[in-house]
């Protein structure tokens, strides 16, 4: 029903290319001269003989801020988890010693 429409160029050797074509790299302005002779200058702050891709870049410290905090998270899930593991496995116990207390008082009651 709702189909994309993208337009294409079919070839006799049935290779299909798009019809829009990539177009050249745009020039950087981060040099200190401006190659493009427009006069502008680049902002300030900006590194010049370096770009850095956009991602986390941990130092050391922070590393180990990961590491112990990670660590820490998996601890305190791990108790509560245990906690609640023993306490449905005190409940059940608990469950059990009532049904056998009710069930000898009724055995109890039958037999007089």
């Amino acid at each position: 029903m709702i189909r994309p429409r993208i337009p294409v160029n079919p070839l006799p050797t049935g290779l299909v290319t798009p019809l829009i074509q990539p177009t050249t790299a745009v020039e950087s302005h981060l040099d200190t001269v401006p190659t493009c002779g427009c006069g502008h200058t680049p902002a300030p702050g900006l590194p010049t003989s370096r770009m850095r891709l956009p991602g986390v870049s941990l130092t050391p410290a922070g590393l180990a801020t990961a590491v112990a905090g990670g660590a820490g998270l998996v601890l305190v899930v791990g108790a509560v988890l245990v906690s609640m593991l023993l306490a449905v496995a005190i409940t059940g116990a608990s469950v059990a010693v009532c049904a056998v207390v009710m069930r000898s008082l009724l055995n109890g009651r039958h037999h007089r």
